[in-house]
């Protein structure tokens, strides 16, 4: 997987990006399919381009990110990663994220003596967690209902 600069943006960058994502989203609003951007090369020529609105989303999306003083990584569907990666893109130990395999939590395979974890089972198994939190806070919910622990 490429390494892409991870170092956090500045305050003035952030800035930047936060309002480039908001004048970008306007662009999203519309049914169209493709847009047409134009950028300005070094020597001040112009160079207009159409662009899928799928991957302007994706832009946005990213810009968003970097309004919020994050990095941003792109990994590829496909991608085969290492356990650091992998551990590092759920936001979990390395040894953490051993302990998953080895209980089978999520699958990898062996290439020789490493494992390398699929980004696609990552992201199944974020979604398996999600679901059963949000089962869980469901029916702490109700159960707060029922004892009448709600907010009137």
């Amino acid at each position: 997987m490429n390494r892409l600069q991870e170092k956090l943006p500045t305050q003035k960058e952030a800035a930047l990006a936060k309002l480039c994502s908001l004048e970008l989203s306007a662009g999203l609003e519309t049914k169209a399919e493709s847009q047409t951007m134009s950028l300005t090369d070094r020597k001040g020529g112009v160079h207009t381009m159409t662009i899928p609105v799928n991957a302007l989303r994706l832009f946005v999306d990213m810009l968003t990110k970097l309004g919020e003083g994050n990095t941003v990584k792109l990994v590829p569907v496909s991608a085969e990663l290492t356990t650091q990666e992998a551990a590092d893109l759920i936001s979990v130990s390395r040894p953490t994220l051993i302990k998953l395999l080895d209980e089978g939590e999520i699958p990898y395979r062996r290439v020789g003596n490493r494992r390398k974890v699929k980004f696609s089972d990552l992201r199944v198994w974020q979604q398996q967690i999600e679901n059963k939190r949000l089962k869980a806070l469901s029916e702490l919910s109700s159960l707060d209902q029922a004892l009448g622990l709600g907010y009137e």
